[in-house]
Parts: C-alpha cells; structure tokens; sequence
C-alpha cells in the first residue's frame, strides 16, 4: 500500500510519539548538534574570511599587485615602461619607485626601507595617502627633501611634523674625512598610518627624484609597480608585461611578497576547520547511539515486517532514512543559523559586548576593531556536505544490525 515501504517506516519511526522519551531526548540532542557544530563552522570561517580579506587590503594597500625590476637594479627608460604597461587591458595602475633599506636618524635611531614615489602616479597602485594622520602625499617635492614616515617609526624616531631626521644611505664612499655613507638631512611632512604593523614601524616614502639622488640612481627608477583588475592574475599578467619589453626583467607578484603570511592563514584556517568539524562529528556519534536504542526498542516491529517478506535490505533503509532524516533537518537548521549569524556578525557583537559589559576588540589596542564577515556560498556548501555525509555514514553500522535480526529470536520474548 505504501511505496516505497522503507520510507513510509523510517518517516513514521521519526515521527512517531515513542514510549521511550529517552530515544526521542537523544534524537533531539544530535539534531542540535549538528545545527550548532554548522553553525559554528560557518560563522567562524566566515569571521577568519573576513579577517583575511581586511588584513589582504591593507597589504594590497602598500604593496602593488605586481612589480617589474630590471635585474641591474636601474630603469631609466621608467617613463616608456610605465605607458607600455598602461596598455594592457589588466592593468588599471602604474607607477615607478625606488626602494632601499637604510638607517633613519631623528632623536633616535632606526633602520627602514625609503621608497621613492611619484606623488602623480602612486594613488594608481598604493592608498597610502587615503591612510595620512598628518600631512598629503602631495606635499612631496621634487629637491625640496620631505619624507613621510609610519607612525611607529615615527615614535621610534621621536619625530615629529616640521622636524628634520637624517638617511643613511647604504653604501659607502670615500671622503677626506674616511670611508662614510651617502647621507641627507630630510624634513617630515607627514606620518600615515596603514594599519599593518610592517609597514607603520618601518617605511619612509619620498619623492622620487630625492631617493634617486640619495641612492645615486640619477632620474632612474628601480622599477614600477602594477595595480591590476583582477588580484589573483598578478603573475600572469606582470609576465606578459615584462615579456613585451627590451632587457631582462624580474617580476614577484604579492604572494611572493607576503608568502609566510598567507600560508600561515591557510593552516589557521585549515586548523580551525578540523578543530571546529568535530563538533559536527560528536553529534552524527550521537545518531549511532540513537539508531542503536530505537533498533534495540523496534526488534518485535522488525521481526513481524520480517515474516511479513520484508527484506534486509529494506529494514536497513528504514533505519537510514530516519538517521539521515536526523542529519539533514540538523545541517537545515546550521546552514540557515550559520548564515543569519555570519551575515549579521556586526550586529551582535555590539550586543554581546553590552550584555558581557566589556570590549572584544578594543579600538585602542586593535587595529581591526570590530569583527569582520565574509561568507563565501562555497564554504557553506562544503561544510552542509560534509555535514550530511557524516550522517549518512553513522547510520550504516545501526542499520545493518537492524537487518541482521532474527524474527524467531525477537518475537520469542514477546
């Protein structure tokens, strides 16, 4: 009468107003298991996503996607290069510089890396002048000797707007006086701070023309900086670049330049992953212990569908379907709280701070003073996946105890 049989059971199994509450308490419990072990799986995924992605823009926000250097270290046809590269359809944003690590003297002393810029065209791969506590990237002039410092080198220095720090450049030439290195007295116009503790404690920026006499360059560049459309493109895009012009070039894109960081990401994220699907798992064990109760429970109703012709494989289904059934309305219930939670992250740590009377993420002490999301569908697709095989697996061992019974053996305690 009813097709197919093993879903009609497992449906009424599940539904059913059971004598033995304790079963229905333990289905209860492993359904919310699994809602709250997705949940958390994506809400957390989802904060390190979006973690990953601020802390990526404020990199991406000192360092340009790609960079071409000529191997002599000396570009001096920068102007042509710059036009060259402007005309590939990737490229959004072109830009020389020259960058060396040197010593900074102010009332302290301090080693940094100087990047000579354009002012003109440096908006195009950087933003470091959208990050200016005090001062413009415009007020870098050509031979007047300004310089922009980070915020902790600043400190470092004890330098302030108005006063005048002298760099060191690193190389050495011989004087009357002995062997000493290239040096200039420069006055700060500026202190920018990015937000990315690298580059606030350790770059000074000036104009390009200053760092080239410093550095002895002349009106070289060391060689130009590329802002692209697409990011993930970058060491594609600087080959082709680098390929259409005359001499040898070398190309590192930002990966290459933070490499550490990110492969550093990828396992936190990994790790978390692992630690965090736990959760998911310790509540599909939860669905074994209650398959095992409700076949232990249903051992006289699996004896007469027996001797009624119902087949093993039958009763093994019935008993899957009502532990998947388990699984699915759980990974439901995660999917749909996990992706209320990520998206609305912003909202209820405002909350949570007010009830718990205290800060998460205090704006003095962090960079990143509130709590980031960035749900990506194919996350929640993998963790509902991975979510509903697991449910699936922990029915196989129950059901196929419930497939072994014998009808004699149950019904002769009846």
């Amino acid at each position: 009468m009813y097709q197919p049989l093993s879903l009609f059971v497992g449906l009424r199994y599940l539904r059913a107003k059971r004598q033995n509450h304790f079963i229905s308490f333990i289905s209860l419990i492993s359904m919310l298991g699994i809602a709250l072990g997705v949940t958390t799986l994506i809400t957390v995924l989802s904060v390190m996503n979006g973690f990953e992605k601020e802390i990526r823009q404020r990199i991406l926000g000192m360092v340009s996607h790609a960079v071409i250097t000529p191997w002599n270290g000396k570009l001096n046809d920068w102007q042509q290069v710059v036009e060259k590269a402007l005309e590939h359809p990737e490229v959004i944003g072109a830009a020389p510089f020259i960058e060396r690590e040197t010593m900074i003297q102010g009332r302290g002393v301090n080693g940094a890396m100087v990047r000579g810029i354009d002012p003109a065209l440096e908006p195009g791969v950087s933003d470091v002048g959208e990050h200016m506590l005090e001062g413009k990237l415009d007020d870098l002039v050509a031979g007047e000797y300004r310089i922009l410092l980070g915020s902790g080198l600043a400190r470092r220095l004890g330098a302030r707007v108005g006063e005048k720090v002298t760099v060191y450049a690193p190389e050495l030439r011989a004087t009357p006086v002995g062997v000493i290195p290239p040096m200039r007295r420069f006055t700060v116009i500026g202190i920018f701070e990015i937000g990315v503790h690298e580059y606030d404690t350790s770059l000074a920026i000036m104009h390009l023309r200053d760092a080239g006499k410093l550095f002895r360059l002349g009106d070289a560049a060391g060689g130009i900086r590329l802002q692209l459309d697409d990011l993930f493109k970058a060491w594609q895009v600087g080959q082709d670049v680098a390929s259409e012009l005359q001499g040898l070039y070398q190309v590192r894109d930002w990966t290459q330049q933070h490499a550490n960081y990110f492969r550093a990401v990828k396992t936190e994220k990994s790790v978390m992953f692992i630690i965090l699907f736990l959760i998911v798992a310790v509540a599909t064990f939860n669905i074994i212990s209650t398959l095992v109760m409700v076949v232990t429970d249903k051992q006289s109703d699996i004896a007469i569908l027996k001797t009624m012709g119902t087949s093993s494989g039958t009763i093994m289904r019935i008993f899957m379907i009502q532990g998947t059934l388990i699984g699915i309305f759980g990974t439901l219930l995660g999917v749909i709280g996990g992706v209320a939670l990520a998206e609305n992250i912003a909202a209820v740590v405002p909350w949570i701070e007010q009830m718990a009377g205290f800060e998460l993420l205090p704006a003095d002490i962090y960079y990143i003073s509130d709590l980031p999301s960035d749900l990506k569908w194919s996350d929640v697709y993998k963790f509902a996946g991975l979510s509903l095989m697991m449910s699936v697996l922990s029915t196989i061992y129950p059901a196929w105890k419930a497939g072994r019974v014998h009808p004699a053996e149950a019904l002769s305690y009846e």
